[in-house]
């Protein structure tokens, strides 16, 4: 990557920035899978090779927040999240379940705490329509408004969340940066909190928790963010065609042949013929299990699955031989 983009940026240089900032880094999964669609026996891989590379790469020793890959989120993962040293995940906010009758803006503006199988995390809702307002162009000035509107009979101390996904848009990724986000937006909204004008504060989440720890506890529906033409709910977009729920049976049966065959390989003797081979082999055939796991194999409707099905085929094969290796 450095050589290809040698002409453009210095890419060494770019993450050292990184490294030196004072932005605060979420974790997520490692191939962007949605994790309620995919087996949990794998959502502690796809989890902790995220941290590996976040850690290498952006100078971080622990990551306090997760973003689970578009959203998706559900209260089983609590536990697993926890195990790799969460300390909040971020979660959209109409998928709030609060124990008592709330108010709109509770809803949106305040952390809570969820519990699932004696484990516990902060949940921190994203304010939905403000981040769908902001995808693809926002003016500093309706933000302004919109931010003292919508949080003016909040009782406690508001955390305004959002956040979109950029990656595939012009106005988050605009070469002149004075016409997109950061220019246009990000940077004017900073300039007026210097000047004392901008009527609120921005804050890093941990620093929020840290002072306005929360106490209440609430739970959290299944879900995911909305996308162009469904609402996140019932995760059609990625599960809604033929193909795509073929796709998700065989993801389910690759992940059930694998556990096996590393379960058989790993009541082998240490000293069996061509350990060393069929444990090179079971690995990569993980890491085309997790690739095949991408969200954005299933998010196209039909088009991409194949992919993901290119990567299972060689799960099987790479299994089939280091099954052979181990008889």
């Amino acid at each position: 990557m450095r050589q290809t983009f040698a002409d453009t940026v210095n890419v060494g240089e770019f993450l050292e920035r990184y490294r030196r900032s004072n932005i605060e880094f979420v974790g997520s999964g490692l191939y962007h899978p949605v994790y309620p669609l995919i087996p949990p026996a794998d959502w502690d891989a796809q989890t902790e090779w995220w941290l590996g590379l976040g850690r290498h790469l952006l100078g971080r020793e622990k990551f306090g927040g997760f973003w689970p890959p578009e959203m998706g989120f559900c209260m089983e993962m609590i536990p697993m999240l926890k195990r790799h040293g969460y300390q909040y995940v971020l979660v959209d906010s109409i998928f709030l379940k609060p124990k008592r009758e709330m108010r709109w803006e509770e809803l949106r503006y305040r952390p809570y705490l969820a519990r699932h199988d004696g484990a516990e995390i902060i949940v921190v809702p994203r304010d939905r329509e403000l981040s769908n307002a902001q995808l693809s162009g926002l003016d500093p000035g309706w933000f302004q408004h919109e931010i003292r509107e919508r949080t003016k009979s909040c009782d406690f101390p508001a955390l305004v969340t959002t956040w979109t996904d950029g990656e595939n848009g012009g106005w988050f990724r605009a070469t002149q940066i004075e016409s997109g986000f950061w220019g246009f937006f990000y940077r004017p909204i900073l300039d007026r909190y210097r000047a004392g004008t901008l009527g609120f504060v921005p804050i890093h989440i941990s620093e929020y928790l840290r002072r306005f720890p929360p106490t209440e506890e609430v739970e959290v529906h299944r879900g995911a963010w909305n996308t162009e033409h469904h609402w996140g709910g019932d995760f059609t977009q990625w599960t809604g065609s033929l193909l795509q729920k073929r796709g998700w049976d065989e993801v389910r049966r690759a992940s059930d042949y694998y556990w096996k065959v590393k379960e058989e390989f790993d009541a082998e003797q240490e000293s069996a013929n061509n350990r060393e081979e069929a444990r090179n082999l079971i690995r990569r055939a993980f890491d085309h299990l997790l690739v095949a796991e991408t969200s954005c194999n299933f998010y196209w409707g039909s088009s991409w699955v194949h992919k993901s099905f290119n990567d299972l085929e060689q799960v099987y094969y790479l299994l089939d031989q280091a099954k052979a290796k181990m008889e």
